[in-house]
């Protein structure tokens, strides 16, 4: 599979048993900080936060499976700013045993559709 596309996310948004990963850090998460080309900041509703360098500390795929807390096989579709922090960790998932895909598009392609819902906090 490649990666997720913004038409497959904005359909299967809240869909049962789809974890949307933020790996961003928890001040982008928040909405506190970003990139100032985005012109909205936070996250996308659902996600759930865990910032890369926290997914890149682990040294087994075991160690990777109790941070996640997830069933292995579980789908995962990771996110970040541009794609590139969520990429490492679609491998790292992958690795792990989970079924992940990138949103490369990821927050600045999904933060300049103002008909897409967006959280912060």
């Amino acid at each position: 599979m490649g990666d997720v596309t913004l038409d497959e996310l904005r359909r299967r948004l809240g869909e049962e048993g789809l974890v949307l990963l933020d790996v961003r850090m928890p001040q982008e998460f928040a909405g506190l900080a970003g990139a100032p080309c985005d012109p909205r900041q936070g996250h996308i509703p659902g996600a759930r936060n865990l910032p890369l360098d926290r997914l890149l500390r682990c040294r087994s795929a075991e160690e990777v499976r109790a941070l996640v807390g997830l069933a292995e096989g579980a789908e995962v579709i990771a996110y970040c700013h541009s794609g590139n922090r969520s990429g490492f960790a679609v491998q790292v998932l992958a690795a792990a045993g989970y079924e992940a895909r990138n949103y490369a598009g990821s927050w600045h392609e999904w933060s300049r559709d103002e008909t897409l819902p967006a959280e912060s906090g």
